[in-house]
């Protein structure tokens, strides 16, 4: 049986009952028919999951296909289908040295294509739906191929259709419409636009723009180093807190937030959690709130999954008994919760 902990960046996790490499559709939708009716956990990257010491007593199903198709017009950009198994940086990259522009905000996030749709992953005032124009699937529950167009994936804040119904559909591959350019939009988000010295609003080079995320994420300790155990994490473990005007309007004046079209706030559940009484370096047998960043919690080395799994409850419980907010975990949890 294969350990679950040499297959994640936190480096914790039992045992699978069963264990398959599939690098191809073929072999994907086969493992999953071979599995029947008995629980599958379908893995990438392993980057944003938390496995219980016990493991996982079903059919791990680990994908690695990364498949590229790809057609460029000259005005209506470059439409790209993805491997689902393909690792998403090592996508980004490619777009950004190929001359299309969009993804370079997203850069340095871990994990594979494939999971980028399921969480709508997002950094610097971007979303990956902004980019997606259709997902296409396997859905379980009917034993055949669905193809869900850009709306149909229901996305919203780290979150879609796939989230909103666990283990019914397995990503196959992701199509992708970028533009070609040189320049980034806008940049929106204040902490970017400072480390690339211009002001809100202004746009970037596409290039310059991908190499100062990447030193905000490394300085976070959001970057995977095989040497750096601050950095051995699931990124960010919390979601930021989409909550009512009224709850948003108790917060202490300098509490972050960022207002949002249907009348509720977003904040920062970073901010939150520090100034619960969480502390950067903070730890809890071998799990650590990270010594960069409050938001991830780390492996320091030999930590169990119920000790990391101890640590987010704690933050979790903090926040909630200081400002009455609750924090929802970004992490997919296997045999875990923080009830």
């Amino acid at each position: 049986m294969a350990d679950l902990s040499d297959y994640t960046s936190l480096r914790v996790g039992g045992p699978a009952k069963k264990f398959v490499e599939v690098s191809s559709e073929k072999e994907i939708i086969a493992a999953i028919e071979s599995a029947g009716d008995s629980p599958i956990l379908i893995m990438g990257g392993g980057t944003n999951i938390l496995v219980s010491d016990e493991g996982f007593a079903g059919t791990v199903i680990r994908i690695s296909n990364n498949k590229i198709e790809e057609e460029v017009d000259a005005c209506s950009g470059a439409t790209l289908t993805i491997g689902a198994g393909e690792n998403w940086d090592e996508f980004v990259k490619t777009t950004i040295s190929r001359g299309f522009a969009g993804l370079e905000t997203l850069s340095g996030i871990p994990g594979t294509v494939g999971a980028a749709p399921i969480q709508n992953i997002g950094a610097y005032g971007h979303e990956v739906s902004e980019f997606i124009t259709r997902v296409r699937t396997y859905d379980r529950q009917a034993k055949s191929l669905k193809t869900f167009t850009n709306a149909e994936c229901e996305f919203s804040y780290r979150n879609s259709h796939f989230k909103a119904h666990p283990g019914r559909y397995v990503v196959l591959d992701v199509a992708f419409q970028l533009r070609i350019g040189e320049l980034t939009t806008a940049i929106t988000y204040s902490e970017l636009a400072s480390a690339l010295g211009i002001s809100v609003g202004e746009k970037s080079s596409v290039r310059d723009c991908r190499e100062k995320v990447l030193e905000l994420r490394s300085r976070k300790g959001m970057l995977l180093s095989e040497s750096d155990h601050d950095s051995w994490s699931a990124g960010s473990f919390f979601t930021n807190p989409i909550v009512g005007a009224d709850v948003a309007a108790k917060l202490p004046a300098d509490a972050p937030r960022w207002p949002l079209p249907d009348g509720r706030v977003k904040t920062s559940a970073a901010w939150l959690i520090e100034h619960s009484g969480i502390t950067k370096g903070q730890s809890l047998g071998g799990a650590r709130v990270s010594t960069k960043h409050v938001l991830a919690l780390t492996n320091s080395g030999g930590a169990k999954a119920s000790e990391i799994a101890a640590l987010a409850k704690l933050a979790q419980e903090k926040v909630l008994t200081t400002f009455s907010i609750s924090l929802e975990p970004e992490v997919n949890l296997v045999g875990l919760n923080l009830q």
